[in-house]
């Protein structure tokens, strides 16, 4: 649900972002043209018979085997990863952004120390809302021009660019209830922090802690999708420079609801993902932090919309861990997410 608190800002600063062009969040459907052998060969062995911390951990490496963390590798290797989380904005996600913020510097450390050979990073966060703000822009009208107990919110200038009101964009300036309320200091110059940022936990702590002022019907699949296309990838876009081909991708999508605001289906979300990699659906990994109300003893309360939509998706890719958005901290669920993207690494072979 949708709090309806007044956010506390810093002064806005102008920020150009170039495209202002809606993300192709609604490419579901369309996406479904793709070829169906995209998905041949994809299964899902998950068991969702448990609720302790480890067992609501599912992990998936795909119905060969390679996936095992101690056979070696087949490939080349990666030599770069790109790291997209969504993350859910609502207003009962609070809780869970300061969980995942905690569980990131050990989760980053831990693949610096893991994949040595693969120290060339992308990281972007993108929230479920397009909207940027929060309450504020809807009460400025009433109150003369400025928000109440917030007189620098930056009511007659809008947002720094269209990019921050595009679902998908990479987020450097969480604004709203239990946000940053701050431009995060991206060194590498766009929507996104890179291997050249000094202190890569705090930057993803600025971002990462998108609020709660987002729209109480999430659309975190078309964020996902939106912050893959092709239209805020090319020149001038939103996400520019952000997926690279060389480079295997990892998601990480946080929401405690089912998608009921996202277009299309799980089908055609997979295959705008995969889309995005060229079709290689094994230089994707996916993580789901996701309800669990499909195991026995589930720690997400009993009133959450089960996730089936959403468990579908996650299941569909080969390489793929579903944990409970309820624990109180992710890190076991990082620990295990590690060892699944080493071994992505060590089987990747870039395109050409």
């Amino acid at each position: 649900m949708k709090r309806p608190v007044i956010v506390l800002i810093v002064n806005a600063v102008a920020y150009a972002c170039g495209d202002s062009r809606e993300p192709a969040a609604d490419a579901g459907s369309a996406a479904l043209s793709i070829s169906a052998s995209l998905g041949d060969g994809v299964t899902s062995d998950a068991s969702d018979d448990g609720a302790s911390n480890d067992d609501d951990v599912v992990l998936d490496v795909g119905a060969d085997g390679a996936g095992s963390a101690d056979d070696g590798g087949s490939g080349e290797g990666c030599k770069k990863v790109d790291f997209l989380f969504v993350i859910d904005n609502s207003g009962s996600m609070s809780d869970e952004q300061d969980a995942l913020i905690s569980s990131f510097p050990g989760f980053i450390q831990t693949i610096q120390a893991t994949l040595t050979e693969a120290q060339d990073y992308h990281v972007l966060v993108a929230d479920t809302d397009e909207a940027w703000g929060g309450e504020c822009p809807l009460l400025c009208g009433f109150f003369g021009g400025t928000c109440p107990d917030i007189p620098n919110y930056p009511c007659d200038t809008g947002p720094p660019s269209a990019c921050d009101t595009t679902l998908g964009a990479g987020v450097n300036f969480p604004l709203g209830s239990d946000a940053t309320n701050q431009l995060c200091a991206f060194t590498s110059g766009r929507r996104f922090m890179d291997a050249t940022q000094p202190d890569l936990s705090a930057a993803f702590q600025c971002a990462a802690k998108v609020g709660s002022d987002g729209d109480g019907n999430e659309k975190a699949m078309s964020a996902l999708v939106g912050a893959l296309s092709d239209e805020l990838a090319q020149p001038g876009g939103c996400n520019e420079a952000f997926v690279r081909d060389d480079a295997i991708l990892v998601v990480t999508f946080i929401t405690d609801e089912e998608d009921n605001g996202s277009t299309g289906v799980p089908e055609g979300w997979y295959a705008n993902v995969i889309a995005s990699k060229k079709g290689d659906q094994s230089a994707i990994v996916m993580l789901g932090l996701i309800n669990d109300l499909d195991v026995p003893a589930p720690l997400c309360p009993a009133e959450s919309d089960d996730a089936v939509k959403l468990r579908t998706f996650v299941d569909m890719f080969p390489n793929h861990i579903r944990g409970s958005v309820c624990e109180p901290n992710y890190n076991g669920f990082f620990e295990q997410a590690v060892a699944l993207i080493d071994q992505t690494c060590d089987d990747f072979t870039p395109a050409g």
